[in-house]
């Protein structure tokens, strides 16, 4: 009998899987490794430390230092959310402490020294914050200057401008309305937890279900690629940068109020915790991978280690050192997580034989032998 071909919807199948199948195994076996290593294997990483320090200290489960942990987590969350969107796309931003710096001064100042209403105060705190980003978006949209050196500079400037307007000093009083917000508790509950939840699930959806989130990740992954695509790179990467500059301004706002003052030192050398947080959490340094879910994760983890040192009664001095031993820890992950997954997966889309191919260079049907 004749040799049969077998066919489907989109042409000739065999009764065999073909090595397609065995790449995509292979693929998706590496996916899953690569997805473990971010914001599962974390999660393991957060519950095996919590365990630890349940062990260490029987303060630890208790209602008010669960609270209280919590709570340390929502100022840095902010930071973290806005700084996730920036490294997304490649960047980074080293501004983000001196611009809550920047944002703190200025917002109480318009309130305290121009006796303005404390809603443009407010409202001032967020513009100077979505300004500094939006310069620096320029400096590395517009200029083609690193993202290092392009928030370095504003870094410096932002600290300056904070110390020379303050004169060193803080400004005071803060508005009630501000330490009220900071402060509030539904059910014993710090009001600014469900806040940043709230914020970190808005930041979530913008990434997962609109276009500009979808753009974010295209440019992170590929700016060649994105740009034959028609994103528009530097408009995707500019708004990422006012994002984060947003996000600090906030952060700084919710900093006065914790501090009852417009302080230039709100936010001092915060930003490599939050590049910490958000690098330990899955997402790239190389940009085009990582999720809000697995900053939070990352800003938990960073949170634990402080309260840790707290309870078990280690100098402060040591809390740097662990955490400079955990920025270490996620840096080699991630370089880990690109080189050799993604290299991996690059290397197994190559592996097989090419398909067969019939004499006028087209693909042979593949065929089965039919029951005799």
């Amino acid at each position: 009998m004749q040799p049969q071909t077998a066919t489907g919807s989109s042409g000739p199948v065999s009764g065999k899987a073909g090595p397609g199948k065995s790449h995509d195994d292979s693929r998706s076996r590496l996916s899953g490794i690569g997805d473990f290593i971010g914001a599962q294997g974390l999660l393991v990483v957060v519950l095996l430390f919590g365990v630890l320090l349940t062990f260490l200290s029987p303060v630890f489960l208790t209602t008010v230092n669960l609270v209280n942990l919590f709570y340390q987590c929502t100022i840095l969350g902010v930071f973290a959310i806005g700084m996730t969107f920036v490294i997304l796309t490649g960047g980074i931003d080293v501004s983000v402490g001196s611009t809550a710096a920047l944002s703190s001064v200025l917002s109480m100042g318009v309130i305290v020294n121009m006796d303005m209403p404390p809603a443009i105060g407010l409202l001032t705190g967020l513009v100077v914050g979505a300004g500094v980003g939006a310069v620096n978006g320029l400096m590395v949209t517009k200029l083609g200057i690193s993202p290092l050196i392009a928030t370095l500079a504003t870094l410096s400037a932002g600290s300056g401008i904070a110390f020379a307007y303050s004169d060193g000093g803080n400004i005071t009083p803060v508005p009630k309305v501000l330490t009220e917000v900071v402060s509030a508790k539904i059910a014993g509950i710090p009001l600014l937890i469900p806040a940043v939840l709230v914020l970190a699930f808005l930041a979530h959806l913008a990434l997962t279900r609109t276009t500009y989130g979808r753009s974010i990740y295209a440019v992170g992954g590929n700016k060649e690629a994105a740009l034959l695509a028609g994103i528009r790179v530097d408009r995707v990467t500019m708004n990422a940068y006012i994002i984060a500059g947003l996000s600090a301004g906030m952060a700084g706002l919710l900093l006065t109020g914790r501090l009852a003052s417009g302080s230039p030192r709100a936010g001092d050398g915060i930003e490599l915790t939050v590049i910490a947080a958000v690098v330990i959490g899955g997402t790239s340094l190389f940009g085009g991978q990582g999720n809000i879910k697995g900053t939070l994760l990352g800003v938990l983890l960073i949170a634990m280690v402080s309260n840790a040192v707290n309870l078990l009664g280690i100098p402060s001095s040591y809390d740097r050192i662990v955490q400079g031993v955990v920025i270490f820890a996620a840096a080699a992950l991630d370089v880990y997580r690109y080189k050799y997954v993604q290299k991996n997966l690059s290397r197994k889309r190559k592996i097989g034989p090419p398909p067969s191919k019939d004499t006028d260079g087209t693909r042979a049907p593949q065929t089965t032998e039919a029951p005799a």
